[in-house]
């Protein structure tokens, strides 16, 4: 495990921008022009998907500030990824299914708009969701020792361990599903396939298979800096009354996503012994998150990676 660890820091020739997400059978690449979706069809060949990078934060500048764009790299990346989900889902399936009675009612509804409905619901209902689970549960929980706790410090830092014991937990659980294995390979394959790439060797699975599935840059371990984060900036603001305090998490979200992007950048790029020492927490949650790939996989990311290269590799630096 520790050598695995030390490998994720090989200093590679190449730090790239470009990073990806499993998918159903499959592989997404976001690159600095383009995003590629690669999935194995049931006939077992490889289909390859193309579409321009279309980010907001190409019309408002602003929106490329430190600590600002924090957030808005992780919802567009909620939007793509489900996006993608969808895409893969589709690929995948053997049989067309019946819609059903909320597809038909939404289609009726909305036409030609359905699916982009469907993925800005998904994406809604994914944040209420992560809202309840991992911020509201534990600030609900940790007030029942209010009693016992006199310290607000004491008190965000029980909370921020329940919060953190939840993740583990729902991780773990999801873990054991044997879909979700599969797409946990995928996300090994996809570690493996940037690793290769960032140390300059050609993308081939002989090349891609010796490589780590553990990355630093990895979206596990910026959620997993999200929550330790969030300890030190609702420290800041005590505990008061349970309103105010679900009021206050939720308005900090975005605070705590932009200074958690910029640690996970940071990170990312450094070489230094402080970078690692901050990455080890997120690098150790990987060992959950990813699996080691078969060579079928590794194929699928190196072809969604291959689809997102540009000639000129100082446009996708990290």
């Amino acid at each position: 495990m520790i050598s695995k660890i030390k490998d994720a820091f090989n200093k590679p020739k190449h730090k790239t921008s470009i990073g990806g997400q499993a998918l159903i059978e499959g592989v997404m690449m976001k690159g600095p022009k383009e995003i590629a979706i690669a999935v194995r069809e049931p006939n077992g060949n490889i289909k390859l998907k193309k579409e321009p990078v279309n980010s907001v934060s190409s019309k408002y500048s602003f929106l490329k500030l430190p600590f600002i764009r924090g957030s808005v790299v992780l919802i567009e990346a909620m939007i793509v990824g489900v996006k993608s989900l969808m895409y893969s889902a589709e690929v995948y399936e053997v049989e067309e299914e019946e819609p059903g009675v909320i597809d038909k009612a939404l289609e009726k509804v909305f036409k030609d708009k359905t699916e982009d409905i469907m993925i800005y619901l998904s994406v809604i209902l994914s944040l209420f969701f992560t809202i309840l689970l991992f911020i509201l549960a534990p600030s609900y929980l940790t007030n029942f020792l209010k009693t016992k706790i006199s310290s607000n410090l004491g008190l965000n830092l029980v909370e921020g361990v329940i919060r953190v014991l939840i993740f583990l937990i729902y991780v773990y659980s999801i873990s054991k599903m044997k879909d979700v294995k599969r797409v946990f390979e995928y996300h090994g394959a996809e570690h493996k396939t940037i690793h290769c790439y960032e140390h300059g060797e050609e993308l081939t699975v002989e090349n891609a298979r010796k490589y780590t599935t553990l990355h630093p840059r990895c979206g596990t371990s910026f959620i997993f800096m999200v929550m330790i984060v969030s300890i030190l900036v609702f420290s800041l603001f005590g505990w008061p009354n349970p309103l105010l305090r679900f009021i206050l998490r939720i308005i900090l979200l975005p605070v705590i996503a932009g200074i958690s992007y910029e640690i996970n950048k940071y990170t990312g790029r450094s070489d230094s012994k402080l970078a690692q020492i901050v990455s080890y927490p997120g690098l150790m949650l990987q060992k959950i998150t990813t699996s080691e790939p078969d060579d079928l996989q590794l194929e699928v990311a190196i072809e969604a990676l291959k689809g997102v290269l540009v000639e000129d590799k100082e446009a996708d630096i990290w």
